[in-house]
């Protein structure tokens, strides 16, 4: 009894790891939307991206030597292309277009559909059964996301909540279909070299935001920017992937995407913070609408 008990003490700091790492991801993922608003109002969001992408870049290349593709089967560049075309490429482009048109609050809340979308494609794409508590939470969550973006009332800082809110989605869409695809590709890639594929890729996607940096004067750097783009370069773009790309392939894509539940506490948390954003009471009660139909659909 004794041995037995020693060996699952050993074990569970190794079962807690992945958790622990998806939790770094989602805080890392949280606090990106208020920093993302503020590097928006200086900078064009294809050069946001690019120099997310070029900072992420410049951390990899002293470890390029450890990146292996000796994995690689005939037609894997399908599946490999078409995720990194959901995320970085298509994720982050409406996501950064969004957050151009509502506020960080909104964008993290309507994050939250995102576990219920894994399980709809898990259904769709790895043919696993879909519970009615699942499939009811679904709806709602949809309910409450349409309450949530015709609610929306456009200010200064918002100025079209409504096609905001709706590009918000279409990027939770793409990284619940991203989800899957690291889940199946994790089998036999290892979690850095996938991060690194999404990275070299998003660099080459956001290049043309090269253009628009040509137009930004010089004085726009300024120190709070500069540790903003680092932040969201190193930080957001290599960090969080790089930790969740791991620990989605040590558990199942479902488990680990029900932890991204936490994103919208800290999104709405960092928004009031730093930025004063604020929802009305209509939006304040789609949001409980939509938290309540992730919680439901979970096992605790």
């Amino acid at each position: 009894m004794e041995s037995e008990s020693l060996s699952i003490t050993a074990a569970n700091p190794v079962a807690l790891l992945p958790r622990l790492a998806v939790l770094g991801a989602v805080v890392l993922w949280g606090a990106s939307f208020s920093t993302m608003r503020i590097a928006l109002q200086d900078l064009h969001p294809l050069s946001v991206m690019w120099l997310r992408m070029i900072i992420a870049l410049t951390c990899i290349l002293p470890l390029y030597r450890t990146v292996s593709l000796s994995a690689y089967r005939k037609g894997d560049w399908k599946l490999l292309l078409a995720a990194v075309i959901f995320q970085p490429c298509l994720y982050f482009w409406l996501e950064s277009a969004a957050l151009g048109l509502t506020t960080s609050a909104q964008a993290g809340i309507i994050s939250a559909s995102v576990p219920l979308l894994v399980a709809v494609a898990a259904w769709m794409i790895l043919k696993e059964p879909m519970s009615t508590r699942v499939t009811a939470g679904l709806l709602l969550s949809v309910a409450g996301v349409t309450v949530l973006t015709l609610g929306g009332q456009a200010t200064e800082s918002a100025p079209s909540p409504l096609l905001g809110n709706s590009m918000e989605f279409l990027a939770m869409v793409c990284a619940a279909a991203n989800m899957i695809l690291i889940r199946i590709l994790g089998r036999r890639y290892d979690a850095w070299t996938l991060t690194v594929m999404q990275v070299v890729t998003g660099c080459l996607f956001f290049s043309p935001g090269i253009g628009y940096l040509m137009e930004v004067p010089a004085g726009t750097f300024d120190l709070q920017l500069v540790l903003i783009l680092v932040f969201l370069g190193a930080g957001v773009t290599l960090g969080a992937f790089s930790l969740y790309n791991w620990a989605i392939t040590r558990m199942p894509a479902s488990t680990a995407s029900a932890h991204i539940n936490l994103i919208p506490v800290v999104a709405v948390g960092c928004g009031f913070a730093f930025l004063g954003e604020t929802m009305n009471p209509l939006q304040m009660a789609a949001a409980c609408v939509v938290l309540f139909s992730v919680l439901m659909t979970q096992k605790f």
